[in-house]
């Protein structure tokens, strides 16, 4: 409604390109992207070893926690190669 009576702000809204953020907002996405990475490869680790450990119950083996480990490890530090790359790109 105060676009209605101020020309100045009405100009400038029409200025700013749909789909673009401003600076500050840019900034806080990126760096809550990067955030991410910190627990990205943790979680991961966890989630393919939590996998591990139920196959190795199931099949009533002692090792496949380990391929768990490392599968988990290596899909997050593929993902985070994506999102470094991903950011870098921007």
């Amino acid at each position: 409604m105060a676009a209605d009576f101020d020309p100045q702000l009405k100009n400038a809204q029409r200025k700013q390109v749909p789909g673009k953020q401003d600076g500050a907002l840019h900034s806080l996405v990126q760096a809550e992207k990067l955030i991410q990475l910190a627990l990205l490869i943790p979680a991961s680790t966890m989630v393919g070893w939590i996998a591990g450990v139920g196959l190795d119950k199931l099949f009533h083996q002692h090792w496949i926690y380990i391929a768990g480990l490392l599968f988990g490890a290596t899909a997050g530090f593929v993902q985070m190669f994506r999102t470094v790359l991903q950011n870098t790109k921007e």
